[in-house]
C-alpha cells in the first residue's frame, strides 16, 4: 500500500470514498480522467476536520462543487477530489440575511430566497454551479454578481478555519484572490450574504424567468462550462465596432462571443470539442470530446483573436489536474481549490 493510500485510509471515512472515479461524471464539460480518490463530503463539520488533516499530511486534494467551471485533464488527479455536498441554508425573510454552506446550488438558493421575499439573486437562476464556485470566480450575469452580496465567509486557509470579510477576497470581474493563489490553499465552507428584504416574490420570479428565457434563447444545449472566456474590457477595442451595442461601447466591454463571431471561430472543431454555432463563447462537447480537445480549441481561438484584434483572451474556466503530457498555452490552475 502506498503512502498516499495509507494516509487516505487513516484520514477519510472510507465507506464514502471511491477509487479511480472518472471525473467526466462530475464536470459539466463531461471530460476528465480518474481521480485517485473521490470523496463526496456532506457534513461541514467533518469537512472542517478533514481539510487540515489532509493538509498536514501533505496529501494533494482538489475541492470541487458541481464541476461547472472546470476543465479536468485527461490524466485526471493523483490525489483526493473532494466534492462539496454541504448545502444547508438559513434564510431570514425579515432581515434579508442568508447563510449558505458552499455546496448549495446557486439556482436552488435563488428559489429559496425568492420564496422568502428576497431580491438580489435573480441573475443566478440558470447558473449551474454552487455558492462556493460563485465566490471563487465572482460569478454573475445581467449586471449582477455575488461579490456585493457577501458579508462574511468561513474558509479553510493556511491550515485553519477562519472567517473573512468581502474585502479579503478582492472581488473583481469574474475574479477573486481564490483564482490566483499559487498554489491554491483556500477552501470556502460557508457564506453569509445580505439580500434585499420585503420584495414581491412574484416580481422577483418574473424578473428571473426573463433572464432564464434569454439564456435558453442564446445558449447551446450541448455540455459546456458556460462562458469559456472572460469578456474583454477595452474601451479602445469597443470603439472599433460600429455594430456593437451602444451600452457595451459606453461601458468599454466587448463580449468574447461577439469577437468569436467576428473572427469566424463559430463552428470550429478539435476532435469532439466545438465552438458553438449558437454562442461564440461557449465551447461545447459535441460528442466524445477529450480535455485535450478543449485545450487545443481554446488555444486556437485565443491565437485567432490575438491575431485579429490584438487582445489575449483570459479563461473563466479553470484547468485542473495533471497536464504534464500536454503542450498547451492555456495557464495552468492546478491545485487544491475550485469550488465549482
Amino acid at each position: 500500500m502506498s503512502l498516499l493510500s495509507t494516509e487516505i485510509t487513516r484520514l477519510l471515512p472510507m465507506e464514502s470514498v471511491r477509487e479511480n472515479e472518472p471525473m467526466a461524471r462530475h464536470t459539466t464539460l463531461r471530460v476528465g480522467g480518474p481521480a485517485r480518490y473521490f470523496y463526496p463530503a456532506d457534513d461541514i463539520d467533518v469537512l472542517a476536520r478533514v481539510l487540515p488533516a489532509l493538509s498536514d499530511a501533505g496529501v494533494p486534494y482538489l475541492f470541487i462543487g458541481h464541476g461547472s467551471n472546470l476543465l479536468m485533464s485527461d490524466r485526471g488527479f493523483d490525489g483526493v477530489v473532494i466534492q462539496n455536498r454541504c448545502k444547508k441554508t438559513i434564510i431570514s425573510g425579515e432581515t434579508g440575511a442568508v447563510h449558505a454552506e458552499c455546496g448549495a446550488s446557486l439556482g436552488s438558493l435563488f428559489m429559496q430566497t425568492q420564496r422568502a421575499g428576497l431580491a438580489g439573486l435573480e441573475w443566478g437562476i440558470g447558473i449551474p454551479g454552487t455558492v462556493g464556485g460563485a465566490l471563487v470566480s465572482n460569478a454573475g450575469a445581467y449586471r449582477g454578481n455575488i461579490g456585493p452580496l457577501v458579508r462574511q465567509v468561513r474558509a479553510f486557509f493556511e491550515g485553519t478555519v477562519s472567517s473573512f470579510g468581502p474585502e479579503w477576497f478582492g472581488f473583481s470581474y469574474r475574479d477573486s484572490r481564490l483564482r490566483n493563489e499559487t498554489p491554491p490553499r483556500t477552501v470556502v465552507l460557508s457564506a453569509e450574504m445580505q439580500l434585499t428584504p420585503a420584495a414581491d416574490p412574484g416580481a422577483v420570479l418574473t424578473a428571473a424567468k426573463l433572464y432564464q428565457s434569454e439564456r435558453r434563447t442564446k445558449q447551446p444545449f450541448q455540455p459546456s462550462a458556460g462562458s469559456f472566456f472572460k469578456n474583454v474590457q477595452s474601451r479602445e477595442l469597443a470603439e472599433r465596432f460600429d455594430d456593437l451595442a451602444p451600452a457595451l461601447k459606453e461601458a468599454g466591454v466587448v463580449p468574447t462571443g461577439f469577437l468569436s463571431m467576428k473572427a469566424g471561430c463559430m463552428g470550429w472543431r478539435e476532435g469532439g470539442a466545438m465552438v458553438s454555432e449558437k454562442h461564440g463563447n461557449f465551447l461545447v462537447n459535441a460528442g466524445n470530446a477529450t480535455a485535450s480537445d478543449f485545450r487545443r480549441l481554446a488555444d486556437r481561438m485565443k491565437a485567432r483573436i490575438l491575431d485579429a484584434y490584438g487582445v489575449t483572451l483570459e479563461e473563466e474556466v479553470l484547468a485542473v489536474g495533471d497536464w504534464r503530457a500536454e503542450h498547451v498555452q492555456m495557464p495552468k490552475k492546478i491545485g487544491t481549490e475550485s469550488n465549482v
